[in-house]
């Protein structure tokens, strides 16, 4: 079993990054290999609605000038999906929308390819705004007929500064909690 988790922050060790890092390390003590990708701070294109990757139906967008295919192909591959992002104006950054907006179509257009994987929401929130991004990550997961796993609250941490996650106590067990019950969720289905 394998879980490929992207950092949607461009903090590459920021409190998403950190907040992602806690899930892993309780999916790795599972025995699950796990891979995280740090999506944030690279130039990704957003949809053009040119309707190739319906055409084509080769699992690719056909905008190939970054490495949204590349990041398509691992999550094809996956059995588990997480997508961390802090909170940028009330939702998901520009990054994690690219990857949602073209790698959903692409799934669409090729039959449903996220069908029954394990997806799952990290959220970092200086304040507020973590509700409307925890939403749009999980959005994606219902469209594409992901089974969500939960945890004892909502996916998420209040933290501001590099490292303030530390002082999120429930934050960290939330974080920890959502490892453990995707873990056992991931073994259930194999």
């Amino acid at each position: 079993m394998k879980v490929v988790a992207f950092n949607g922050s461009p903090r590459k060790n920021g409190n998403t990054f950190a907040s992602l890092k806690i899930v892993l390390s309780k999916l790795e003590q599972e025995g699950i290999e796990t891979e995280l990708i740090q999506l944030g701070g690279k130039r990704l294109s957003g949809c053009k609605a040119c309707g190739g990757c319906i055409r084509n139906k080769d699992k690719r967008c056909t905008i190939t000038d970054d490495d949204m295919n590349t990041f398509i192909a691992k999550m094809i591959e996956a059995d588990g999906i997480i997508i961390g992002s802090p909170v940028y104006f009330g939702n998901v950054t520009p990054e994690v929308k690219a990857l949602i907006d073209r790698s959903g179509f692409v799934s669409s257009a090729n039959g449903g390819l996220f069908k029954r994987k394990v997806g799952a929401a990290v959220v970092a929130a200086r304040r507020a705004g973590a509700n409307f991004t925890y939403a749009a990550i999980n959005f994606f997961f219902g469209i594409n007929q992901m089974i969500v796993p939960n945890s004892s609250y909502w996916n998420m941490t209040l933290s501001r500064d590099i490292g303030d996650l530390e002082k999120d106590e429930e934050g960290k067990r939330t974080f920890a909690t959502l490892g453990e019950n995707m873990a056992w969720l991931l073994k259930k289905m194999a």
